[in-house]
């Protein structure tokens, strides 16, 4: 197996949605099938090959910091990268982690469940010659409203406001980058999302895609986390 690149893991947001289940407790350490969800993403990663993880937190992150350590109980390196008293959003907290991740990275969001092979994803971003990836799902309004145009290996067009009658797929969680297309001439500090990262990649023709064929899972909603539990727990009593 060729050697993977480290995974940002992003963690940090308030989970405002979630209330009370996160009023005291980060989303990454929701109960999920027994035990807090990180645990079972980081298994995934281990799973996949991948050795190192940089969790770009901020909200009660001691919780997530004391449950995981330096990940050496999950086989992993896990080090921090620790928002500020302002949320950077989820582009500007991978902008304050750049010196931690290098210059390739894998980035995955810290409610989502990302079940496939992640080999072919990273060769597919190393042949494409761009400078980002983002993985799709074709969706067709199932799961949540679509939003990308997906075409010939390609993101014709990432937009989660304007709609176009060509997208039929949704950003499925998992992308790749380099580190000069989140630096992008954004200084340290600014606090930015990551979807406008991707649109503005896909608006240049930047931006690279890979079709999934797996459905997301995620634990961002109330239905989203009864519906991961159960698969977990289902997939733990096969084992």
């Amino acid at each position: 197996m060729s050697k993977m690149p480290p995974v940002a893991v992003l963690a940090g947001g308030r989970a405002q949605r979630m209330r009370p289940l996160t009023e005291h407790v980060p989303k990454a350490m929701l109960e999920v099938a027994d035990e807090p969800f990180i645990a079972h993403q980081l298994r995934l990663l281990r799973r996949q090959g991948v050795s190192r993880v940089v969790l770009c937190v901020g909200y009660l992150w001691e919780q997530i910091a004391e449950f995981v350590g330096d990940g050496d109980r999950f086989g992993l390196s896990v080090i921090y990268a620790v928002d500020g008293p302002r949320p950077l959003g989820t582009g500007g907290a991978l902008r304050a982690a750049l010196d931690q991740l290098g210059p390739k990275f894998m980035v995955i969001y810290g409610d989502s469940w990302l079940d496939t092979p992640y080999v072919p994803i990273v060769e597919q971003f190393r042949t494409s010659g761009q400078p980002a990836l983002m993985t799709v799902f074709r969706n067709d309004g199932q799961w949540d409203r679509s939003n990308v145009w997906f075409e010939n290996d390609r993101i014709r067009a990432y937009d989660k406001k304007m709609r176009l009658p060509q997208m039929r797929h949704i950003d499925w969680g998992l992308g790749m980058l380099t580190a000069e297309a989140v630096r992008g001439g954004r200084p340290s500090g600014e606090a930015f999302d990551l979807a406008e990262l991707y649109g503005s990649l896909s608006r240049a023709g930047k931006l690279a895609g890979y079709e999934v064929g797996t459905r997301f899972y995620e634990i961002g909603s109330i239905e989203g986390l009864r519906e991961t539990d159960a698969l977990l727990r289902a997939r733990s009593h096969k084992t």
